[in-house]
């Protein structure tokens, strides 16, 4: 009887310690994975700028004259095409009309003798001298037409009236300033940039400014850079927009004038949580993922910096490699593992 007791205790102490193993063997860790992050090769620095008029346009009527209307005020923003005064054209009319006539007695002359010349009843000669005499008087007609739409003046552009120097009912000649516009088709941005900025132009990737008011940023063009310093050591740097600006934007309106520009690595860099580094014998290491599900230990070469509170891997790792993030205690060589998926942010605690 004793002897069954004991064989049965054997039977049962293997089969403890088999199950023991097999749940042992089977056991899988379970590690959150990352890909390596290439460190950003864009510098992005912001500066205080502002907002100048490409330029100030006098503008004056090209034939002289009594001012008739003038249909701005100083402070008015125009449209291009916009008219903005006009001079009393009565007698330019006259001059127009007095001329037409004259030009269709010329013309039916004109007719009459190329019929008679065709019929070879009129010389060669008396027929070039008419047709010379309409050609003029048509030229006539047209400066005459020219100072009759003279007597209008149009905005040649978009922008501000600064100024208007005169009232109705004065005379004015020729060329004379009536208004002074100011220029805003473009908007042009000046800021000063100090020498560790100037020192990278060759690398200016994209500019773009953004203002009080306007929600979109204004991308911008380079104009200049001038190469002399002030006395404080900055370099002056001018910009244009590379579209229309909005009609909030004025001359003298601050903005914040942003620079990116491209950096120059020697070589790839890669961005790594700290959590996903472990030591061995002052050696830096991460745990890479293979395709098989098993883990590899791999060395890597980390830099003195940290981006953001994460670790540089100079090198050791490719872009490709999935990276153990977190889960990386106690972890073996060759050891099988299992990826966990994480939940996304609209997922939280993974309920859906």
């Amino acid at each position: 009887m004793n002897k069954n007791i004991y064989a049965m205790l054997l039977i049962v102490a293997t089969l403890l310690v088999s199950c023991g193993e097999t749940k042992k063997e089977n056991y899988v860790s379970s590690v959150y994975l990352i890909n390596p992050t290439l460190l950003g090769c864009d510098n992005v620095k912001s500066y205080s700028g502002m907002i100048e008029a490409t330029s100030d346009i006098s503008l004056g009527f090209k034939t002289p004259g009594e001012i008739e209307k003038i249909y701005v005020k100083e402070g008015d923003y125009v449209r291009k095409g916009d008219l903005l005064a006009e001079l009393d054209d009565s007698d330019y009319k006259l001059g127009v009309e007095a001329l037409e006539i004259q030009y269709n007695q010329v013309k039916d002359e004109v007719s009459r003798i190329e019929k008679l010349y065709q019929q070879k009843s009129v010389s060669v000669n008396d027929y070039e001298k008419a047709t010379a005499g309409l050609k003029q008087l048509a030229v006539q007609l047209q400066l005459n037409q020219n100072k009759l739409d003279y007597t209008k003046l149009y905005a040649p552009t978009d922008g501000y009236v600064q100024s208007v120097n005169f009232s109705p009912a004065e005379m004015v000649d020729a060329g004379t300033v009536l208004f002074k516009l100011l220029d805003v088709s473009q908007m042009e941005v000046v800021a000063d940039i100090p020498v560790s900025e100037y020192q990278q132009r060759a690398n200016f990737k994209e500019f773009y400014c953004s203002v009080a008011g306007v929600e979109d940023r204004i991308p911008l063009k380079l104009v200049s850079i001038n190469p002399k310093a002030d006395g404080n050591q900055l370099y002056r740097i001018k910009l244009t927009s590379s579209q229309a600006p909005a009609k909030i934007l004025t001359a003298g309106m601050n903005v914040n004038l942003t620079i990116v520009s491209s950096t120059q690595h020697e070589k790839e860099q890669y961005q790594l949580p700290l959590s996903a580094i472990f030591k061995e014998e002052d050696k830096s290491y991460v745990w890479e993922f293979k395709s098989d599900s098993t883990i590899s230990k791999q060395e890597v070469e980390l830099s003195s910096k940290l981006v953001n509170g994460e670790a540089v891997i100079e090198s050791g790792i490719t872009p490709d490699m999935k990276i153990v993030r977190t889960g990386n205690v106690n972890l073996q060589q060759g050891e099988k593992v299992k990826p966990i998926q994480e939940h996304s942010k609209t997922n939280v605690g993974g309920l859906l």
